[in-house]
């Protein structure tokens, strides 16, 4: 019996997919639940697995895209599972074959064409005095017309050679072509739209790590030893945004036709790198999180994008995002709205600087820090509050994340 499988749906408002790869091959034996494929939507990547055990047929290529609900491919559940002998005796065989054509596709060499008659090992060649030349010039022998005896390059033809702005270097020139996932092409699509369909505008300022780098340097390890996770700046920098969006409702709000949507709770997308590009899974309620709390999300959450595992549900209806460049050494960058939200935080990499401190110059970790924002709903003296409202907490995590007891927020 043949068993048709369909694409299923991936979520609500999804009704196509890509086949990104295929995890088997047209007549493998596949075992009930073996991951058989990659899909990719507009908004994850997720594996497809095999409804039933048996041989199974492909109806689609790599690449295709598909509708949810069409046939993919074929299981025969009445095939019985090849033994591990059957499957040596296939290999060797087709060794064999793969072997047996090569001896008799060899040319003789008897019917090897021989070479023009004019063209000779001095053709193109240049002498050692001329090659000196060439070098020392850039130009590729090839690309010079020998005057000389057979075809070669004497002195005079390098001296008179010029090197023309078109001619090719003598490095690699190759070049490939691949097809960008769905997923890639969706966000392609979203970051042009959040450029051209918002009043996005950037501003700027700088924190002083110090305090937080105390309190991880005395705290991290008793943290670690107790819930499991690290003390990072991830957990530092949501509780602040949490904070300020509470002081600043109109960067956690949306615009939808004529009306301005507000939220009274605090989604927070962390933009996250995946195997197949950035993803940005949803940290829900963040309002209601402590520091360990927010911690234990991120890994969660950042462990299933590794590993392709996220699900769209996951990525969906943030009210905020924060962005980290500097874990890949950003100093300073304008990162882009995810539409339809209103505002995003970009971190970036943390570097010693001398600082003026009451004074006096003092060496300090200092980072960038940058808010887009939404010109449409949020002016600039909001946006301004709001990223002073995210340097104040940051520099002063104590009194304004912690409530003046560092114990008790870190649940120690």
């Amino acid at each position: 019996m043949a068993l048709e499988m369909k694409v299923p749906s991936p979520g609500e408002s999804i009704t196509e997919v890509e086949i990104a790869e295929w995890l088997v091959e047209d007549g493998d034996y596949v075992e009930k639940d073996q991951a058989i494929a990659e899909v990719d939507s507009d908004k994850a990547t997720l594996e497809l697995p095999a409804e039933a055990s048996g041989i199974i047929t492909l109806k689609a290529e790599e690449g295709d895209t598909v509708a949810v609900g069409e046939v993919v491919c074929l299981i025969d559940t009445e095939a019985e599972k090849p033994g591990e002998d059957s499957k040596e005796d296939k290999k060797e065989s087709k060794e064999e074959s793969e072997k047996a054509p090569a001896k008799t596709e060899e040319p003789s060499k008897s019917s090897t064409p021989s070479q023009k008659q004019d063209d000779t090992y001095a053709t193109g060649s240049p002498s050692p005095a001329a090659k000196k030349i060439l070098d020392e010039k850039g130009i590729d022998a090839k690309s010079v017309s020998g005057s000389g005896k057979d075809g070669r390059i004497t002195k005079e033809d390098a001296v008179q050679a010029k090197a023309s702005m078109g001619t090719p270097g003598p490095g690699k020139r190759g070049e490939s072509r691949k097809k960008m996932s769905m997923l890639r092409r969706k966000v392609a699509e979203r970051l042009v739209a959040a450029k051209s369909e918002t009043a996005m505008l950037t501003t700027f300022n700088e924190v002083d790590m110090s305090a937080i780098y105390t309190l991880r340097k005395k705290y991290k390890e008793e943290f670690k030893d107790k819930h499991g996770v690290s003390l990072g700046f991830m957990s530092f920098f949501t509780l602040a945004v949490v904070r300020a969006l509470e002081m600043y409702p109109d960067v956690n709000s949306m615009i939808d036709g004529d009306f301005q949507v507000k939220y009274d709770y605090k989604d927070i997308s962390i933009a996250v790198s995946g195997p197949r590009g950035l993803m940005v899974p949803v940290v829900r309620n963040a309002e209601n999180l402590s520091f360990r709390g927010v911690e234990e999300e991120v890994k969660r959450l950042a462990l299933r994008a590794r590993d392709g595992k996220i699900t769209v549900d996951e990525m969906t209806g943030g009210t905020f995002t924060i962005t980290n460049g500097g874990v890949f050494g950003s100093m300073m960058s304008t990162p882009i709205i995810n539409p339809p939200q209103s505002g995003i935080l970009g971190m970036h990499n943390i570097v010693d600087r001398p600082v003026a401190i009451d004074g006096h110059v003092e060496i300090r970790p200092m980072m960038y820090v940058a808010l887009s924002y939404d010109h449409r709903i949020v002016d600039g003296k909001e946006s301004v509050g709001f990223l002073v409202a995210i340097k104040e907490a940051v520099e002063n995590p104590e009194e304004l994340l912690m409530d003046n007891d560092i114990k008790r927020a870190l649940e120690l």
